[in-house]
Order: structure tokens, then sequence, then C-alpha cells
């Protein structure tokens, strides 16, 4: 029997004829999918990728960044849509998906409904307020992780955390974080480190759907985190995921990675700052050293002076000049009385010489009637003297009258104008200076002539002089 030869195919070729076969069908070109929304993730480049999912099933989707400006709300996982669009084979990765062209909203999911249940019962118990908020401490060296003991999670915690400060101690509790039992194993383990006394926790995983993350949406979770003496930093999932562990724990980061930058100080940088506070805190001191030794300066002058010993002293200097200062008034007072009393000697033999004195004055008092007789006499010779005084006067009056007449005569026969009377004049130049001699004039210089009544002008037609004969 001939054996009949197969003809092969690569898989290349048939994700081909499955994508082809899919386009053109009629059903899958063009459908309404209804489900809940999970693994909900916004690509940079403006692409939404999203699992479709049902009780039994789920479905991959994706929306192009074209058709997203036709979308009218806010995606976010656990809510249920109605999603329009084709279906077709995504040939690289031999997977099919749906190409979503618009979604409506059909209603949230139950795991939507759950969470926003449960979040507004743990507000109204107050889980969620600010006051019961623990400060992280800022040099935390002890810290614990309540986390899978595999997957990236713990490594970025680890690795940033010694990064950034080689000294740190970091304690793991290995936690279920999704699927049964994890609620327990992050329960238990947040009760346990908390014990342990250390300075923070950190509280997390890495991303995944809404389900993944459920473990940390439960309220025994929840009141573990919020009942730990220890500060609890959240780090479940992206930026994006939020989870009801985020409301409750003291800090709130966006990845596991940022609660290890939050958690652990940076010890290059806590070096630096310590020594510029060394730094800081010795010139302070040294200026403080500086200040106080000036005021103990101070205090030693002023206690010097007023120190006993120094008042003593003072008081000794104070009595020393108080008696020099007597004995020498004593001295004064002394030697003032001697002199005094020789003044006294000297002032008997005055008296005496006075009264010798009076003596004879007294004598010369005797003949006073007469000497008065005397100057009575010669004051009536000078009465009848006075009497002719006024034929005195007229005399004296006439006498100057007659000399003033004989000077006027005389100064009227020397003046300038009676000489320019009797025919003479006075001759000036040009400029008004007075010529007195013809050596100074000039063959035809103007010249001015004045005479008793006016004046004229005349030019120098020649000069002669005494000594041109």
């Amino acid at each position: 029997m001939e054996r009949v030869s197969k003809k092969e195919y690569t898989v290349s070729q048939v994700n081909r004829y499955l994508s082809r076969m899919m386009q053109e069908d009629f059903f899958l070109s063009h459908l309404t999918v209804s489900g809940e929304i999970s693994n909900l993730k916004m690509h940079p480049s403006g692409h939404i990728y999203f699992t479709l999912k049902d009780q039994a099933s789920q479905l991959s989707g994706i929306m192009f960044a074209g058709k997203r400006a036709g979308l009218g709300f806010r995606l976010e996982n656990g809510m249920k849509v109605l999603v329009t669009g084709r279906i077709g084979l995504y040939e690289a990765g031999g997977s099919y998906q749906i190409y979503a062209d618009s979604f409506q909203l059909a209603g949230q999911g139950d795991l939507y409904l759950r969470f926003e249940a449960l979040k507004k019962e743990l507000m109204e118990m107050g889980l969620f307020d600010p006051m019961y908020k623990k400060p992280i401490p800022k040099y935390a060296r002890r810290i614990g992780v309540v986390t899978a003991s595999s997957g990236a999670a713990v490594r970025d915690i680890v690795q940033i955390a010694r990064r950034r400060n080689p000294f740190v101690e970091i304690t793991l509790f290995p936690a279920l974080v999704q699927g049964e039992g994890a609620v327990a194993s992050i329960v238990r383990g947040i009760e346990r480190l908390d014990k342990l006394g250390l300075d923070a926790l950190i509280v997390g995983r890495g991303g995944g759907s809404i389900e993944d993350l459920w473990a940390f949406n439960e309220e025994a979770v929840a009141k573990a985190i919020f009942d730990a003496e220890t500060p609890i930093i959240s780090a479940v999932g992206h930026e994006t995921d939020t989870t009801i562990a985020d409301f409750v724990a003291d800090l709130r980061a966006p990845t596991p990675s940022a609660a290890a930058e939050l958690a652990v100080f940076d010890y290059m940088q806590f070096v630096d700052d310590l020594s510029s506070y060394t730094y800081s805190f010795h010139e302070r001191i040294e200026k403080k050293i500086l200040f106080l030794r000036q005021r103990l300066k101070e205090k030693e002058l002023k206690f010097s002076v007023l120190h006993p010993k120094a008042i003593l002293q003072g008081k000794q200097h104070r009595l020393l000049d108080l008696q020099n200062r007597l004995q020498n008034q004593m001295r004064k007072a002394l030697q003032s009385a001697k002199e005094n009393l020789q003044d006294y000697g000297n002032f008997a033999k005055l008296m005496e010489r006075r009264l010798s004195e009076d003596k004879a004055r007294l004598s010369r008092y005797q003949s006073f009637p007469h000497l008065m007789e005397e100057k009575l006499l010669k004051a009536r010779h000078s009465l009848i003297r006075y009497q002719d005084f006024p034929h005195f006067m007229e005399e004296k009056l006439a006498e100057s009258r007659h000399r003033m007449q004989l000077l006027s005569e005389q100064f009227d026969a020397l003046s300038p104008l009676r000489l320019l009377s009797n025919g003479y004049s006075y001759v000036r130049d040009e400029e008004g200076r007075r010529v007195s001699s013809a050596e100074k004039l000039k063959k035809g210089e103007l010249l001015e002539l004045h005479f008793s009544d006016g004046s004229a002008k005349a030019r120098v037609e020649e000069i002669s002089n005494k000594k041109s004969r």
C-alpha cells in the first residue's frame, strides 16, 4: 500500500488562516459582549488593555488609542460593561481577543460593589480618619515587610533599602498575598511583626487584577493594619491600583519600590547632614563658649569689685585718705593759729602807731576853723570873678569873629575859582587826567580847557618848553 504524503504548514500560516476566518465570519466581525472589567492597563501610547470576564470565563481585549476619543467615562476595574467590537486573532501571540470599538456602562461588578460597601462602612467607623495616622519615623533602622517571599515586590524593597542604607535591618514575613488563606496570612504577618518593636512595616505586593489584589480589600486586613502599634506603609499593586489597605494605612506608597524609598532613609545623605549638623553644632558651641568666657570675665571683674576684700581695701584706702586730709587740715589750722597769733602781736603795734597818728591828726583838727576861714575867703574872691563872666565871654566871641573873617579872606585869596576868574584856566587830556607839564603833551592831542564860566576843546599844534630853548 502506497503511503500518502501530508503537506506541512508553519505556525504563521495556521494563525494567518485562522485570522482570516475570523475576519470573514459575520458573527465575529461585529458583536457586543457583556462582562466585568479586570486587569485594566492604560498604556502610555494611549491603548487600553483589559480583560472581560464573567463567572466562568474571561476574554482579553484591547481598545486602540484612535478609538479612545469616543469613550465617555473612565474605565475602572470591577465595572460591568458592554463592549462592542470584533473578535480577531493576534497572529504573533497566537491568542484571540476582542478589538473594542466602544464601551457602554452596564452596571458595576460584584467585586466593585463589595469594595465600595466595605469602604463606606470602614469610613463610618473612623478607620480612615487622619487623626489616627501615625508618622513614619524619619530615621527608621528596623523595617518589617509583609509580602510574598518570592516575586518582584520583595526584591525591589530589599534592593532599594540596601542601596539607600546598607545598615538597615529588614525582617520579612513570607505571607500569601492572593488566593485562599491570603487574608489570614497577611493578618498573622502584621500581628507578629508588630510585636517585635520595629520602626515601620511595609505591607503589600506587586500588581495584578482586582481579584489578585482582593485580599487587601478584606475587613480583617484593614482592622489588623488599624490596630497595629507600628506605623504601616501600604504598597499594593501599581500606582493606579487602590485598595482598602491604602485608606487604613498610615501612609500609602504607589508601588513597593516607592514604599522602600519612603521607609528607609538615605544613609549617605544622613552622613552629609550629620557632618553639616556637627559643623554647625561645633560652630555654635564655640560661639557659645566664647560668649560665656566673655560673660565670665565680666562676672569676675564685677565680682572682684564687689568682693568683701576689695570693698574692705577700698574702705581702708578711703580711711587712710581721710586721715591724711585730717592731718593736713590740722597742720594748716595750727599754722594759721600761729600766724594769727603773730598777727595779733603786730596788730597791737599797729594800734599803737594808729593811736599816735590819730593824736597828731587831732592836733591838726584843732586848727580846722582857721583853715576853713581861709577857704571861705578864696571862694568869695572866685565868686566876684564869676560875676564878670558874661562880659568876658562877649569879648572872647568878638575876638573869634574877627579872627574868622581874616581866615576867610585868606582862603578866598587862595581859591582856584578866584584864580580862574582872574583869567587863569586848567587843562585835562582826552581821558580826563589833569595836564601839569608841557612835556606830557603830544602834537595833535585833543585837550579840554576849563574856565570859571565853562570849558573848551583845543588841539595841540606846537609844543615848546624851557628845555628846548
